[in-house]
Formats: C-alpha cells, sequence, structure tokens
C-alpha cells in the first residue's frame, strides 16, 4: 500500500526526531526539514499529502512557506505547529490558507488525527464528479477552485471553495454559524470564526458585481445565501 507524503519543517532537533519518529511509526512517509528555504525547494520537486509546517524557521518562515505553497497548490492540507499563541499569529496563519493550527506543546495523537482527516477529505473531493454550479451570472467549478463571471476566471482558496459550496447545497436557507464552522473546520472555534468572517467578506466583494446573489446576514443567527431567480 502507498505510504502518504508529509512534507515536515522544524528547526528544534529534538521535536523534528520525536514528531517525524511518531509519524512514520502511523505509517506515513516524512521529508523533514530545518530550514524555510530547503522546505519549500522540496515542495517545488515532490508530491506531498500534507505539509506540517513550524513558523519560526531559519531562512524562509512558515508564514511564507504557506503563502508560497498555496500560489503553487491550493488543496493541498496546511497544519501550523507553532509555539506563538497570540491571536493575530493564528489568525494571519488561517488567512493565508492554513487548515488547522495547533500550538507546542502538542499533543502527537491529536496531529495524527488531524492528518488522517485531511487525508479523508482529499480523497473523498477527488472522488467527487465534477461538476459545474450556476449562481446568478456566475459559474462555480469547485473541483479547481474557481469562480467564472464574463469569462473572467477568479481564483478561491481551498477554504473559500468549500465555503461557497456548503452555502450552494444549502442555498436560500438560514446556516446558523456553528453548523458552517464544524461542517467546514471540523469545529466551533473563535479563531475559524473569525477566519469564516473574512471570506465570506471576500465572497461578498467578488458577488457584488451581480445583484441577483446576495450572502445575507442574520445577526446573532448565521448566514444566508439568497440566490435570486433570473
Amino acid at each position: 500500500m502507498k505510504k502518504h507524503k508529509i512534507l515536515y519543517a522544524e528547526d528544534d532537533e529534538t521535536l523534528a526526531f520525536l514528531t517525524k519518529d511518531n509519524l512514520k511509526q502511523h505509517h506515513y512517509e516524512v521529508d523533514h526539514f530545518a530550514n524555510g528555504g530547503q522546505c519549500l525547494k522540496a515542495f517545488t520537486k515532490n508530491r506531498y499529502d500534507v505539509c506540517v509546517l513550524d513558523i519560526m524557521l531559519p531562512g524562509i518562515d512558515g508564514f511564507a512557506i504557506a503563502e508560497a505553497i498555496r500560489k503553487l497548490d491550493h488543496e493541498i492540507p496546511i497544519i501550523f505547529l507553532s509555539a506563538k499563541t497570540l491571536k493575530e499569529d493564528k489568525l494571519k496563519g488561517l488567512r493565508i490558507g492554513a487548515d488547522d493550527y495547533l500550538v507546542k506543546p502538542f499533543s502527537i495523537e491529536e496531529l495524527v488525527l488531524k492528518i488522517e482527516i485531511f487525508i479523508a477529505r482529499s480523497k473523498k473531493s477527488n472522488a467527487t464528479e465534477k461538476k459545474i454550479y450556476k449562481i446568478g451570472a456566475f459559474e462555480f467549478d469547485p473541483a479547481n477552485f474557481i469562480l467564472v463571471h464574463n469569462s473572467r476566471k477568479i481564483e478561491l482558496t481551498q477554504k473559500e471553495a468549500a465555503l461557497l459550496q456548503y452555502f450552494i447545497d444549502n442555498k436560500n436557507s438560514v446556516l446558523k454559524r456553528e453548523q458552517i464552522l464544524t461542517a467546514i473546520w471540523g469545529q466551533d472555534d473563535y479563531f475559524f470564526g473569525r477566519s469564516l468572517d473574512v471570506f465570506i467578506s471576500r465572497l461578498r466583494k467578488i458577488f457584488t458585481v451581480d445583484d441577483s446573489v446576495k450572502i445575507e446576514t442574520l445577526h446573532g443567527i448565521g448566514f444566508k445565501l439568497v440566490v435570486m431567480e433570473h
């Protein structure tokens, strides 16, 4: 059976050894780098299933690595591992496009569980039949994270695409904040809630060119994607 491959960036030798050893025991293949530049170079040359990144790295920090990865690959799951506990750092990581953020010291069991969940989601996404959705004057291609309006292509992040897909699947229905957070991020969490607001703001900005598509806010409850039929 083919092993799933993990790109792992961490400059703490002891932590890196323990984490890598545990991941190998769970049958993962791990490419570990203590330098940010080497990590990013490896990503451009190899195929990985998940990226696990420390933030404070020599050369290029984890945030910069994640930004570069997202320009090359909108889909690969990114998990930050960091001693940085400030809200601003967590929010920055999630806005860049990270899928999760674990604060050191972390539980290796929790890390393994999250990796398993992201790999399972990727498999499910790859197995899903390709379908193009019509939303007002837009066409949405969820497999490639693209919205098209008057031949103009708008690239979305994986999370933005997943959020829009969830809204489309429940269009014209009220969705509670906790429903959305649990469906897209796996948990109702303050930091993911802030990211949700950022992503909704961006989608609203995109849809301003079409009066038939609106994401309404129901204060204290949640949101509703309203699509007026022409």
